[in-house]
C-alpha cells in the first residue's frame, strides 16, 4: 500500500542510451531496483515498441521496432541518489532535459506515448460518444464510439470518410473525448 502512495508521487523521465542498448539498460536497472532496495523510488522501466509485420524472401515475420531508438522510459522519484545511480549504469549516456538534469515529461506526453495503461472509466467515453483521435494515422479525426474492448484497451470508433462510415480500432490512449 505505501508503495502505491509513491507511486503517485513519481514521474516519467526519458533516459539517452547507447545505439542497441536499450533493451540491456532496461534490465541492468531492474537488477540495480532489486539489489539495492530501491523499489520505493524506481516503479518502472520501459521502452516503446510496436509489432510490425515485413516480408523478406517471400516470407512474412512479425518484428518489434522501437519506437525511440536509444531512448528507455523511467518512472521514479528523482532524488540526486536515483539520479547517480542510473546514470552511471553501463549504456546509460544521461537524461533528456536542458542541461543534463533530468525534466519530466507531462501527463498529455505520457497519455500519448501510452506510458501507462488507460481504463474506459479514466476516459470518461461510453458507447454513442463522440471523440478525438489525438494520435495515429487518423489524427484530428472525430468519430463515434461503437465498442469499447476494456479487456484489450481498445475501442472501435466509427469516422466518416468519403462520406461512408468506416469503424476503425485505436487504443484508449489514441483518443480523447470531444
Amino acid at each position: 500500500m505505501e508503495n502505491e502512495n509513491r507511486s503517485s508521487l513519481a514521474s516519467w523521465y526519458i533516459i539517452h542510451t547507447y545505439t542497441t542498448y536499450e533493451h540491456r539498460v532496461c534490465n541492468d536497472i531492474l537488477k540495480m531496483v532489486e539489489n539495492n532496495g530501491l523499489q520505493d523510488w524506481i516503479f518502472n522501466v520501459t521502452i516503446l515498441e510496436d509489432e510490425e509485420i515485413v516480408e523478406k524472401n517471400g516470407k512474412r515475420k512479425t518484428v518489434l521496432r522501437r519506437r525511440f531508438p536509444s531512448y528507455c522510459f523511467i518512472k521514479m522519484i528523482y532524488s540526486d541518489h536515483v539520479y547517480f545511480m542510473v546514470t552511471h549504469i553501463h549504456g546509460v549516456t544521461g537524461f533528456v532535459g536542458a542541461g543534463g538534469k533530468p525534466e519530466a515529461l507531462t501527463p498529455e506526453e505520457v497519455k500519448r506515448m501510452g506510458l501507462e495503461k488507460i481504463t474506459a472509466e479514466d476516459l470518461g467515453i461510453q458507447v454513442g460518444d463522440q471523440v478525438r483521435i489525438i494520435s495515429g494515422a487518423f489524427e484530428s479525426y472525430y468519430g463515434e464510439v461503437n465498442k469499447i474492448d476494456a479487456a484489450n484497451g481498445t475501442l472501435e470508433v466509427v469516422l466518416s470518410m468519403f462520406g461512408k462510415p468506416t469503424p476503425i480500432k485505436l487504443e484508449f490512449n489514441q483518443v480523447e473525448k470531444a
